[in-house]
C-alpha cells in the first residue's frame, strides 16, 4: 500500500503537470551540477558512515569507517533504484551483522543511525522555518506546541508504574532504552552524531540548491532553503525508487510559495538525477562484491562438473 500511495503520487504530478517537469529536469543536468553533487555526495556519504560507526560502536558492533564509507554507498544506490527507499540500509544491517556475526546488532545499529539522522533533520528544519518565511510558518508554533507535548507525554508515560515488571513490553522498552542511552546520548556519541547530521543534512539541502539553480530558479538562498528543507523531509516517506513523495512535495512547496509548481516538480527531477549519478561508487562496491563471489561460485560449479 505504501508503495501504491508513492505511484499514486507520482502519477498525480504527472497528470497535472504533464511530463514536461521529468525532460526539463533530465535536461537541466550539466557538468558543473554533477560535478558538486559527486563532492557532495562524498562528503554526505562519509560523515554518514561516520555517524554509523559511533552508534554501531555505542552497541558494542565493530564497524571500521572504510568499510563504512563503502557499505553506505551501495546502501544509497540500491536505496535510490529499488522500491521502497530503504532496501539498501536493510542490506547494510544484515551484511555487516553477518560480518560481526550479530545481525541483530547490525539491524539495530542502521535503524538507530536513520533515527538519529532523521531526529537531527526534524529539529534544524523546525528551527529554519520557525526564522524564515515559508508556506508553513503560521502553523509553526502549533507544531512546536504539539512536539513539547508529545515529549511531555513520553516522558510521563516512560515514568509510569506501567512499565514496572516483567512483561515482555516492558523488556523491550528496556532494551530500547538502553540502546539509545549507549548509541545515541552517551557523552562521547552524541555530538559527534549531531555534527555528523548536521553536515549531512546541509549537504542534501546545497544540492538542492545547485538542482534549483541548474533549471533557473533565481529566488533568494532564504526564499529555497525553508522550501528544500520541507521537500526533504517529505523524502523520508516510501517512495518508488526516490521518486514520487519529493516530486508531489517540491512542487506543492514552489507552488505555495509563488514559484510555480512545474519548477517544483523540474528541480526535484534535477535533484533526483543528480543523487543518483553521485550515488554510482555504490554501484562499483556492489559490483565489486558479487565478481569474487561469482568467480567462486564458478571455480566450484567447475571443479564439481570434473568430478
Amino acid at each position: 500500500m505504501r508503495l501504491v500511495a508513492a505511484a499514486a503520487m507520482l502519477a498525480a504530478v504527472v497528470w497535472r503537470l504533464g511530463t514536461g517537469p521529468f525532460v526539463d529536469g533530465v535536461r537541466a543536468v550539466d557538468g558543473r551540477a554533477l560535478l558538486a553533487a559527486a563532492a557532495i555526495g562524498l562528503l554526505t556519504t562519509v560523515c554518514c558512515a561516520w555517524r554509523w560507526t559511533i552508534v554501531a560502536r555505542g552497541l558494542g558492533v565493530h564497524l571500521s569507517l572504510p568499510a563504512a564509507v563503502a557499505a553506505y554507498y551501495r546502501s544509497v544506490f540500491l536505496n535510490l533504484t529499488l522500491p521502497g527507499g530503504v532496501v539498501g540500509d536493510v542490506h547494510r544491517g544484515v551484511s555487516h551483522g553477518r560480518d560481526v556475526q550479530d545481525v541483530g546488532g547490525g539491524l539495530r545499529a542502521v535503524a538507530w543511525e536513520r533515527t538519529a539522522g532523521q531526529g537531527v533533520q526534524a529539529l534544524l528544519t523546525i528551527a529554519v522555518l520557525l526564522v524564515l518565511p515559508s508556506p508553513v510558518r503560521s502553523s509553526m508554533p502549533l507544531v512546536v506546541v504539539a512536539l513539547a507535548a508529545t515529549a511531555a507525554l513520553v516522558v510521563v508515560v516512560d515514568r509510569s508504574r506501567a512499565w514496572r515488571g516483567r512483561s515482555r513490553l516492558t523488556r523491550v522498552r528496556n532494551a530500547v532504552a538502553a540502546d539509545i542511552r549507549a548509541g545515541l546520548l552517551h557523552k562521547k556519541a552524541l555530538p559527534a552524531i549531531v555534527l555528523a547530521s548536521t553536515v549531512v543534512v546541509l549537504g542534501h539541502a546545497v544540492t538542492f540548491l545547485v538542482a534549483a539553480r541548474a533549471t533557473g530558479v533565481s529566488a533568494p538562498v532564504s526564499t529555497l532553503l525553508p522550501l528544500v528543507l520541507l521537500a526533504m523531509l517529505a523524502m523520508v516517506l516510501p517512495s518508488i525508487a526516490g521518486w514520487g513523495p519529493r516530486e508531489g512535495a517540491t512542487a506543492w512547496v514552489f507552488a505555495a510559495a509563488g514559484l510555480g509548481a512545474h519548477l517544483g516538480a523540474t528541480t526535484a527531477v534535477t535533484y533526483g538525477v543528480l543523487v543518483l549519478v553521485a550515488s554510482l561508487p555504490g554501484a562499483v562496491v556492489l559490483v565489486a562484491k558479487w565478481f569474487p563471489r561469482l568467480r567462486v561460485s564458478s571455480f566450484t560449479e567447475r571443479g564439481a562438473a570434473d568430478a
